[in-house]
């Protein structure tokens, strides 16, 4: 599996350009900084003069617009005026009016762009907020998870996102298998196995949301799983709406609950007693959860080929693309079509 080289999108964001960027917005770092765990953009924790410490997510160039970042800001700060707990970017306000210095976007000012070496890196400013994954295997804990997550939606259902994403069942998976297609990714001895296998299951996909009518969708999270739910303070916070778009409610339940039938089911009950305290769950949504882990699944394929010439993405998934991951990705599909069909 050869590609081309691409341009490096963040060969030029040093440590001296983080730091020179948050004293462009007011944030003056004393030199120590840490660059915390995120494959998609550059996340990076400072310490400040007075003090404080922030966190500073730098945008990966061309991913989303200017208008889609701001509306995920702006869909955090109504999230936090109604007192749902997320982190939400900090307003931003420039040092100086010099060419050098940050241009400011959003009404309030939440994202910043500065000049760097070969590209206007965008980038926004958090608090910093500690906290450890939720603990699953605890009723309490997935009460309070669903209670979270239908506050959260009871938000998202008063307008409608008009520049992020909206799940498309259909066009979601081609994209995802025509990109996987087109770049070679797949080994000759299973691109036509696999290929036959991931029709046949983005078949049933498109079947079963065919067979929910009249779905409904509103904003999300987007990408709701343990690992993006932060528990402090007693309860869940969101840090992070990156993957926010228009979905049905399912797609920020499903990710919560794992094991057999029965302790899903379980889990899923105990989710919905939370969540329907603050708004209305359609229980038709509940057999949409085996096709959205199929689009997971070749969507995540995807993810990685479309990132692959990031030099993190082959060292950190050296197994992608093997005849060993397109093996297991052809038993998984199998298993999937197996769990849709009974479903159905």
């Amino acid at each position: 599996m050869t590609h081309p080289a691409a341009p490096r999108q963040y060969d030029d964001l040093t440590p001296q350009h983080v730091l020179d960027s948050l004293d462009a917005v007011g944030f003056r770092g004393d030199g120590r900084i840490l660059q915390l765990n995120s494959y998609e953009n550059r996340v990076f924790q400072l310490f400040l003069e007075d003090g404080r410490a922030v966190v500073t997510k730098f945008y990966r160039p061309a991913r989303w617009s200017d208008e889609q970042i701001l509306e995920e800001h702006a869909f955090a700060l109504q999230l936090t005026a109604a007192e749902v707990p997320v982190v939400p970017p900090l307003v931003l306000s420039a040092r100086d009016a010099s060419p050098e210095s940050a241009r400011l976007l959003g009404l309030p000012p939440t994202l910043a762009r500065v000049p760097a070496s070969e590209a206007a890196h965008r980038f926004s400013v958090s608090a910093r907020c500690a906290g450890r994954e939720p603990e699953l295997d605890q009723d309490d804990t997935l009460l309070q998870l669903g209670r979270f997550i239908g506050r959260l939606h009871a938000v998202g259902q008063v307008s409608a996102f008009e520049h992020r994403t909206t799940m498309d069942p259909r066009a979601d998976g081609q994209r995802a298998r025509q990109l996987l297609l087109a770049g070679d990714f797949v080994v000759p001895a299973w691109r036509d196995t696999w290929d036959h296998t991931l029709q046949k299951a983005l078949d049933l996909v498109a079947e079963a949301f065919d067979a929910v009518p009249e779905l409904r969708r509103l904003r999300l999270h987007g990408d709701c799983h343990p690992g993006n739910v932060l528990w402090r303070d007693g309860g869940p916070h969101v840090v992070d709406l990156d993957d926010a778009c228009m979905g049905p409610a399912i797609q920020d339940l499903w990710m919560l609950v794992s094991g057999d039938a029965h302790s899903m089911m379980r889990q899923l009950a105990l989710l919905l007693e939370g969540y329907t305290q603050f708004r209305d769950f359609d229980r038709r949504e509940l057999r949409l959860i085996e096709p959205l882990r199929t689009l997971r699944m070749v969507r995540h394929s995807a993810w990685l080929a479309a990132r692959w010439d990031d030099p993190s993405f082959p060292l950190y998934f050296p197994f992608f693309g093997t005849e060993a991951y397109w093996s297991e990705q052809v038993t998984q599909l199998r298993e999937q079509i197996e769990a849709m069909t009974e479903a159905a």
